[in-house]
């Protein structure tokens, strides 16, 4: 036989990865793949057979073996321990791929903070069960904001991509907790986030739908190096009487390294709100529909407790038909914690039909006028730039388009404004309102006794 004859038949044999035995522990429906480019080492150890990396110089999907599982039959079908099981597999170098036009649902709560270097490709579905009663006694529990989770991702270089969903089904959680929020100090009734990272580094989320929440769609703790790009959050409810709470696009806690980029949000709370003691915050191209904004925070909220936020660039956001549009928050009250946020830049923002575009609430949560006067905020806000705002309000605050009030017992200064070009269907001139900020801030300015709201 010809040699290059010999070679075209071993590469056309090699055109589909082979399949490696599968050991007595594999789920039924299971299989493991081996990358074609491993195959061909093997055939041919001589080869010109470079492997690319990633950005984490890891190998890439192509070269890396494939581990799929089978498919839920229905909703009620549990491959929880197929996935877990999958993913130790994949763990040091290998995918999971859960397959286009299949469901895979979880009904158990995973540890997953053991990975280190795998992907997971997501063209299917995710779907998390249901059965509040199991999710309440079941489940991952933080104290901040007393947060609980299904499942926690945690290690080192995870990258979860695709085009599927990872479905909440946030429905009947909506429905159960009759409108009581998570900072209710009565509220029992936890809900639970449907994506968090603890102790995690380099994570890396792409093209996927996060659907449908219980409460936020995504915590991120104790983690650094998070990246989200082209994802879609929504949660929408069927049942005009419980719409969703508290399902915010993105938290976090304890981060160093935030990047989200061109992505859409349309839930009923926070789009982007980093929480105590996040760093180097970068967003891009960032659309967010029925939302409380943009917001640095809420920090300040434990007594005792030093928060902060720095470094954040929030570029090219559009904000539609929300109740904020660029913010930040800081708690007030007679037992709150103190901090900082410093370094905020909100450039290239467009506002629409939003009842407040731009603020800075020092006097979070619900702290009326005379509590907060005795109780002052103690977080300092220092160096905040917000370049080009554009668009609408709803009218609600009258006049008002921008109001920035900061708490007579904290520095508030660096607070620019430039280009701001905000109107609002209560009439004109609009009205942008400063109290407490030390220094120019590059526009005229009234005090909140003078607006005409």
């Amino acid at each position: 036989m010809k040699l290059s004859h010999f070679l075209a038949c071993s590469l056309a044999s090699l055109a589909s990865a082979s399949v490696v035995a599968l050991e007595n522990d594999t789920p039924v429906g299971a299989a493991i793949s081996l990358p074609r480019s491993n195959s061909l080492l093997a055939r041919f150890p001589f080869s010109n057979n470079k492997h690319r990396k990633d950005n984490w110089g890891n190998r890439v999907e192509k070269d890396r073996k494939e581990i799929t599982i089978r498919a839920s039959k229905n909703d009620h079908d549990d491959v929880s321990a197929d996935f877990l099981w999958a993913l130790k597999r994949a763990n040091h170098g290998g995918l999971v791929h859960l397959k286009k036009g299949k469901k895979y649902v979880i009904g158990k709560k995973l540890d997953l903070t053991f990975l280190n270097d795998v992907y997971v490709k997501l063209d299917g579905e995710l779907k998390f069960t249901n059965d509040i009663e199991y999710w309440q006694a079941n489940n991952f529990y933080y104290a901040f904001q007393k947060s609980i989770t299904f499942w926690v991702w945690g290690g080192k270089d995870i990258k979860i991509y695709g085009s599927g969903v990872i479905n909440g089904n946030g429905q009947a959680w909506w429905d159960g907790f009759s409108g009581a929020e998570i900072l209710d100090p009565n509220n029992k009734y936890y809900r639970p986030i449907l994506f968090l990272t603890d102790n995690a580094t380099n994570i890396e989320v792409s093209g996927l739908h996060l659907k449908d929440s219980p409460c936020w769609t995504t915590f991120f703790v104790r983690t650094k190096n998070v990246v989200f790009d082209d994802v879609y959050i929504d949660a929408v409810s069927t049942n005009a009487s419980t719409l969703p709470k508290n399902t915010d696009g993105f938290d976090s806690l304890n981060v160093d390294g935030l990047t989200v980029t061109n992505t859409r949000v349309n839930v009923g709370d926070d789009c982007f709100s980093p929480k105590p003691n996040t760093t180097n915050i970068f967003v891009k191209n960032l659309w967010c529909n029925g939302t409380h904004g943009v917001s640095m925070g809420s920090i300040g909220q434990y007594p005792g407790v030093k928060d902060y936020i720095s470094n954040a660039w929030i570029e090219n956001v559009t904000l539609l038909n929300g109740q904020n549009g660029a913010r930040l928050k800081a708690w007030a009250g007679p037992n709150v914690g103190y901090g900082f946020i410093d370094n905020i830049t909100y450039k290239d923002i467009h506002i629409e039909n939003t009842d407040a575009p731009v603020v800075l609430d020092q006097c979070y949560f619900n702290v009326n006028e005379t509590t907060c006067a005795a109780y002052p905020s103690k977080v300092n806000i220092t160096n905040v730039k917000f370049l080009n705002i554009s668009g609408t309000s709803s009218g609600k605050n009258g006049k008002v388009v921008a109001d920035l009030t900061c708490s007579p017992g904290a520095t508030c200064n660096g607070i620019h404004l430039e280009d701001i070009n905000l109107t609002s269907p209560a009439g004109s001139p609009s009205q942008i309102v400063c109290d407490n900020i030390q220094g120019d801030i590059g526009v005229d300015c009234i005090p909140a006794s003078e607006a005409d709201d």
